[in-house]
């Protein structure tokens, strides 16, 4: 397997399985039909690349590895080595989770067609709001979880019943309440899981307008 793993690295990133080097193998093997392997090879070597072609290929990915990806592994040290798992781990780990963030509040912004901004670094400590919706002379409060997965909602629940009683104090002194809202990846997008709290804070908009 781990042979296996490299040589086919290798081939990817030197493009020797696209088309321009070994032809359109899909498009030729349906043209084929073949009805054995032998078969298959006669007519690939006959009609789309030689033998000798296929060869040569093989022998520029053995340069490549044993030469080009060789001495680029011995130029790795450790050091660059500690900084790559500790981008992965945290660098990256962060930037993803602040994308996401975005994401949420973006889409929450559009639906409910008003500024959303980020709270400041007190109101986290003293009230646990990430965000906010200004109406009028009062706030809305807004907190984003990202979850890898709907069934650790419940876990959040939890959580926002601990902090209920600061979400009741910001209540008191800004107006509004405090909203959760929870992402959760869908295909390749975010998306706002609780949407019924959507309708929650429209009605809460509603009411400070008045």
């Amino acid at each position: 397997m781990p042979k296996e793993w490299i040589l086919n690295s290798a081939t990817n990133r030197f493009q020797l399985n696209f088309k321009k080097n070994v032809g359109a193998t899909s498009e030729a093997i349906r043209k084929c039909a073949p009805k054995s392997l032998d078969e298959w090879q006669d007519y690939y070597f006959e009609n789309v690349r030689t033998e000798e072609h296929i060869v040569n290929l093989g022998k520029k990915l053995y340069v490549k590895i044993s030469e080009v990806l060789v001495a680029e592994i011995n130029e790795i040290t450790e050091e660059d080595c500690i900084n790559y798992i500790r981008q992965l781990v945290i660098d990256r780990t962060y930037d993803g989770y602040v994308r996401e963030i975005k994401t949420i509040y973006e889409q929450l912004q559009e639906l409910v067609n008003e500024k959303i901004e980020p709270a400041p670094d007190e109101w986290d400590r003293l009230y646990n709001v990430d965000f906010f919706i200004k109406i009028n002379d009062s706030f809305i409060g807004l907190q984003i979880k990202p979850v890898s997965q709907v069934s650790s909602i419940p876990e959040i629940y939890k959580e926002g019943n601990i902090q209920h009683k600061s979400h009741a104090k910001f209540k008191a002194k800004y107006g509004g309440s405090v909203f959760y809202l929870y992402s959760c990846k869908s295909g390749d997008k975010k998306i706002i899981v609780n949407t019924e709290v959507i309708e929650e804070i429209k009605a809460e908009i509603r009411r400070l307008k008045k």
